[in-house]
């Protein structure tokens, strides 16, 4: 299982290149040679960067999902719009497309910010906006997403 660790500024060329920052790359070596998906995000103008062993299960279970059912095949088409695989090049960088580039509205400056298992990839601005907007409603949504009776947590906050 993958838990990866940190945010970390950074900024991208005009190819659309960004220079994987070493503490993070350390914690992807594992996962260098297998490369890695990235896409749009569901909730956030931001993309995710998924290492493929991640993605092949999250394919697993969209694969189950039965495509006889207009909703399931309209999501599924959706999920995947614009679904690349990308590399770390030999020198650390990794390939961000201009059309993801164009949906996330990213500029020079980024954030790479992990997520458990993934890695999202913010235009800095919007990253700040989005950590800001949330502050306020912080505790009320941690109550309501980890304080419930039925979630097995050992109470260390």
């Amino acid at each position: 299982m993958v838990n990866l660790i940190g945010t970390y500024e950074c900024k991208v060329d005009t190819k659309g290149r960004l220079m994987v920052p070493s503490a993070l790359k350390k914690q992807l070596m594992p996962m260098l040679q297998e490369g890695f998906v990235i896409k749009r995000a569901v909730f956030q103008s931001c993309l995710e960067l998924y290492p493929m062993e991640e993605w092949n299960k999250l394919m697993e279970r969209m694969n189950k999902l039965n495509r006889f059912k207009k909703k399931n095949n309209d999501f599924i088409r959706r999920f995947t719009a614009g679904v690349k695989t990308v590399e770390v090049d030999g020198n650390g960088r990794l390939l961000i497309p201009k059309d993801l580039i164009g949906f996330a509205g990213i500029s020079k400056e980024i954030v790479l910010s992990s997520a458990i298992n993934i890695v999202e990839i913010w235009d800095k601005d919007k990253y700040e906006e989005a950590i800001d907007a949330a502050s306020d409603d912080f505790a009320d949504l941690a109550e309501e997403v980890m304080g419930t009776e039925d979630f097995d947590f050992d109470g260390i906050s």
